[in-house]
């Protein structure tokens, strides 16, 4: 009606303005409460991981740290390196974590997820199908390998599982649960008994003083480590040859097609074409022959000294923990027969006292005292001049980790004044849980430090990114195989004269040994000097050995 006016049309336009607004207002509240929860999913770390040959770490302890270091620099060379970690904590406190104790990480990015790893559903968020590597942490609880098996069962049962296998390294701290470890997980499952290779360590260290800087230096990527290269220009030619044939690298083993690692293998074992052979080098880049055929080696300077029987040894064990039993089952391998070794710990009834000795020990004799391990009183009244070794253990089964770390430091300050007071020097081994807290025990001046959670760290770290290394450490801590000694230089050389690494090779092998580098006594209070370990050292540099200085060497017992 044109008597009307524009009115109706106004009233219909401000009508379809408002339901206009109205549902504009609509779709940016779903829109915002859509990148809210966005954005809540992300921060509380449920989105799934796009991602390629990435590392997974599943669980969340004090090693995640040590394992993420070492990863970052092994994978320096790739320009899209990842490492994810899923544990049951809040992705933001993780990265925090992360963040302040691993610092920058430079090209590699590390992504955080949280979640269950016992959970199928959970383990999708992190894309285990496109990884290279899984590594599985036992939590920090009582009863840690059950949740680690369990892991590894929703891993490998996996009803939407890729077809490949997967490179699965698992820690498990019991041994009576590594036959079910090994039964779910099958040859896809590299088993790391956590205890083991630490006990055989310390015992190792006890009467071989720098033995643990040696395994630090070995296991570190920021150092020289093992590498498996195939060379066939060496076929025919015997593993003694092939020894000098490297000037940057060591060689140390053989690992034939489908066989397991072999190291130090007989000296006229031939190589062929197909063998994986075995180094100590700073990548596998560098592994190649030198091509030199002057070697300049010193005939004249190689020494067939006779080694000194070994006499007894008596042992003192401060402190108590699980690895104790494996510690004197170990030490019972290394000493000579009719040794002695005396257990003070605080026993009670949070840490009791062991029966008895076991009846299978050869060379051993055990008794346990009950006693405070801080009390200098206490200390005095061992008679410690009558002690070759004293291993100082840490007390992680009833005490946290800087209590127990306390504990050892007190004990380490009244071993070293007493030894100042008596004249006597007896070596002392001591365990440290946290790697920061080696630098304030430094101050006691103890021969050797075996910092256990970074040790173990180390090796999952090196498994997960090379298989065969788990037999190789094994072999290597085991009484049974090969190991490494630290041997008096003059065994090998004379002293005083100066020679190169070459000469020493050669020395070496005439024993049915293999030399893969030396510890200068000179430097072995020098933490920047590694401690005076040096691993793989060029063979055509001269060096003039003293009287204390050893030659690091693969050896059976």
């Amino acid at each position: 009606d044109p008597n009307l006016g524009p009115w109706p049309t106004l009233l219909v336009m401000l009508f379809v303005t408002v339901a206009s607004l109205l549902l504009v207002s609509i779709l940016i509240g779903i829109m915002t409460a859509s990148i809210d929860n966005r954005v809540e999913k992300l921060r509380r770390g449920r989105s799934r991981v796009l991602e390629n040959n990435h590392t997974v770490i599943l669980g969340w302890s004090e090693q995640v740290f040590t394992i993420i270091s070492e990863l970052v620099v092994a994978k320096a060379d790739q320009r899209r390196g990842c490492i994810v970690i899923m544990g049951e904590h809040d992705k933001v406190e993780m990265e925090e974590a992360i963040r302040e104790k691993v610092g920058r990480t430079g090209h590699i990015r590390i992504v955080c997820r949280s979640g269950s790893p016992i959970s199928l559903t959970d383990l999708q968020i992190v894309s285990l199908d496109t990884a290279c590597a899984i590594i599985i942490l036992g939590p920090e609880s009582d009863y840690p390998d059950s949740s680690v098996i369990k892991t590894i069962l929703a891993i490998t049962k996996n009803p939407h599982r890729r077809p490949d296998a997967y490179h699965l390294v698992a820690e498990i701290r019991h041994p009576h649960n590594v036959e079910a470890a090994q039964l779910v997980g099958g040859a896809e499952t590299e088993i790391l008994l956590v205890g083991e290779p630490i006990a055989r360590i310390i015992a190792q260290t006890a009467h071989q003083s720098g033995l643990s800087e040696v395994y630090s230096e070995l296991l570190d990527f920021s150092g020289d480590e093992i590498h498996f290269a195939q060379q066939p220009e060496l076929a025919g030619r015997t593993f003694s040859d092939a020894l000098l044939a490297y000037e940057d690298s060591a060689l140390m083993g053989i690992c034939a097609a489908n066989c397991p690692p072999r190291l130090n293998p007989p000296m006229d074992t031939v190589l062929q074409a197909s063998d994986r052979l075995m180094f100590i080098a700073r990548d596998a880049e560098s592994i190649h022959v030198s091509g030199r055929t002057d070697l300049d080696l010193q005939k004249k300077a190689e020494s067939a000294r006779a080694r000194t029987p070994a006499a007894p040894e008596r042992t003192l064990i401060l402190g108590w923990s699980w690895r104790g039993p494996s510690i004197i089952s170990n030490l019972d391998s290394y000493v000579p027969p009719g040794s002695i070794a005396t257990v003070l710990a605080d026993f009670n009834e949070h840490l009791p006292m062991p029966a008895g000795p076991s009846a299978s020990l050869a060379n051993l004799t055990v008794t346990f005292q009950a006693g405070d391990t801080t009390s200098r009183r206490l200390l005095d009244s061992l008679g410690l001049a009558s002690y070759t070794h004293v291993i100082v253990l840490a007390y992680d089964d009833t005490m946290t980790m800087q209590e127990a770390d306390a504990h050892t430091l007190v004990s380490l300050l009244h071993l070293r004044d007493l030894a100042d007071h008596m004249g006597h020097p007896y070596s002392i081994v001591s365990e440290m849980l946290d790697v920061r807290n080696r630098a304030l025990a430094e101050v006691t001046r103890a021969d050797d430090f075996v910092v256990s959670g970074r040790l173990v760290s180390l090796m999952l770290a090196q498994i997960s990114e090379t298989k065969d290394l788990n037999a190789v450490f094994n072999d290597l801590l085991s009484p049974e195989g090969s190991e490494l000694y630290l041997m008096p230089a003059a065994d090998y050389v004379v002293i005083g004269v100066p020679l190169n690494f070459y000469t020493v090779v050669d020395a070496a092998r005439h024993r049915g040994e293999v030399a893969i580098g030396y510890r200068l006594a000179a430097l072995a209070g020098e933490s920047g000097q590694l401690y005076g370990v040096v691993l793989n050292p060029n063979k055509a540099r001269a060096i003039t050995f003293a009287e204390a200085d050893r030659i690091i060497v693969v050896a059976y017992s």
